[in-house]
């Protein structure tokens, strides 16, 4: 991807703009999408927002029941169906199952993920964040590959982070094999493969007519922070020691709704056709990183470099090819 393709175009939103407003006037009748964890935070925000703008809205969940209690008072052609990213068998039952079905995928959004757990794994060893946020999806994805190239113009969705700015893949260690786990480390680690992936399935994918993108939804209060004691929020210093939520953490961060309407646009602004790689931001295509940028936003370089998007891709084919 050219340093240049990493920068805003002028989508005439804002950070505070909701799902529903990006799709304000969008018919999407026939589109077929898929919405990994899209029954709590900002899945469900955008599941809602898809599903009310006419698409048939596939939701694959670890808790099914969860799910339909969830979703229930969504309006809309919303399906639901079992499956766990930390458990390839899962994953490849669950696309195998929409395959039988014939229909294409017009988008496939990779929104579910944990944040900062203790040290756990998943699949043959891998560490949790890792293998649940990148692998389980890059699994998806690739048993899905027939549907998106039957969709003529697919897109694909990878809910990335500005916690990428937190590490690189870890190249030589993405499991913590032989180093200290660092929960947040590996947050970022996981995050920075969310955006290499979409840019990976981009540069596949281009010339099948599939385009990728991968979105930093903003910061907002979702189950996504379960893992978290009080005090850690607070000595992050998203929350005041009395639990309260202090003026400036509430003037930056987003309310769920808001925080589905990148996922949205990355989905299906016009604005985007013919382009791909990119990571975003506030309903835009992000800046590429300056040594000027604060560390809550904007692209680093290593989240935009080709050669380790195909890196990463033929590591992690080989870490699938195993399990």
């Amino acid at each position: 991807m050219a340093a240049a393709d990493q920068a805003p175009i002028g989508s005439g939103f804002t950070a505070k703009s909701t799902a529903r407003e990006v799709l304000a006037g969008f018919d999407l009748s026939g589109q077929n999408i898929i919405v990994t964890g899209g029954y709590s935070g900002i899945g469900l925000e955008t599941v809602r927002a898809l599903a009310g703008a006419g698409a048939r809205v596939t939701v694959p969940a670890r808790r099914a029941d969860t799910a339909a209690e969830a979703l229930a008072g969504v309006a809309g052609e919303i399906e639901i169906a079992a499956m766990d990213l930390g458990d390839l068998a899962s994953v490849r039952r669950f696309a195998d199952h929409y395959l039988e079905t014939g229909r294409g995928l017009n988008i496939l959004i990779n929104n579910a993920g944990i944040m900062a757990p203790p040290l756990a794994r998943v699949g043959k060893g891998w560490e949790s964040q890792f293998g649940t946020n990148h692998l389980g999806h890059m699994a998806l994805a690739m048993q899905l590959a027939p549907a998106l190239q039957a969709a003529d113009g697919a897109r694909v969705v990878a809910l990335s982070s500005v916690g990428h700015v937190r590490s690189d893949v870890i190249w030589d260690d993405p499991h913590y094999a032989a180093r200290t786990y660092d929960k947040w480390e590996a947050y970022g680690q996981a995050k920075s493969a969310n955006a290499l992936f979409a840019l990976g399935v981009d540069l596949l994918g281009r010339d099948v007519g599939v385009r990728a993108f991968s979105v930093h939804p903003g910061g907002i209060f979702t189950p996504l922070q379960r893992h978290l004691p009080e005090e850690e929020m607070v000595a992050l210093g998203w929350k005041a020691p009395d639990g309260s939520i202090p003026p400036m953490v509430q003037a930056m961060f987003k309310t769920p709704e808001q925080g589905a309407s990148t996922t949205v646009w990355a989905a299906t602004s016009p604005k985007l056709a013919g382009k791909g790689g990119v990571y975003c931001e506030d309903c835009d295509v992000a800046k590429l990183a300056t040594a000027d940028s604060q560390r809550w936003e904007h692209a680093r370089p290593w989240i935009t470099d080709d050669a380790k998007a195909e890196k990463l891709w033929a590591m992690s084919e080989a870490m699938l090819a195993d399990a």
